[in-house]
């Protein structure tokens, strides 16, 4: 690992990570790469953008629950406001992303610490 891409443990705890379930998915017109979710925290619903839409179905991702970045800065991409990022794995031999589901058994908005 370079020496330069280390962070202290004050730059994570910035990062606020919560248990996010999907409610609803869609796929962004004009795009083939964005995905829109609506997903739910518990509290509150968001609406994150994300560049998923070649490897997963949208309607196959109702119900399953993620990680989700809360405390970004909201962003407008194609026209929609992205609030939040969900948090995916990059498999380099197959060149996808692999979406981090998380156990059924746990509440929609825990913090994840």
């Amino acid at each position: 690992m370079e020496e330069n891409s280390l962070i202290e443990i004050i730059d994570f705890t910035k990062i606020k990570l919560k248990v996010g379930k999907i409610l609803s998915a869609e796929k962004v017109a004009n795009s083939d790469k964005l995905l829109k979710l609506q997903v739910g925290l518990g509290d509150k619903q968001i609406q994150i953008l994300s560049g998923i839409a070649q490897w997963y179905d949208p309607t196959a991702l109702v119900g399953v629950k993620i990680l989700v970045v809360t405390n970004l800065t909201p962003v407008k991409l194609r026209g929609e406001m992205s609030e939040g990022m969900l948090l995916c794995a990059k498999n380099e031999v197959e060149n996808r992303y692999s979406l981090i589901r998380l156990e059924d058994g746990l509440a929609t908005g825990s913090i994840v610490s």
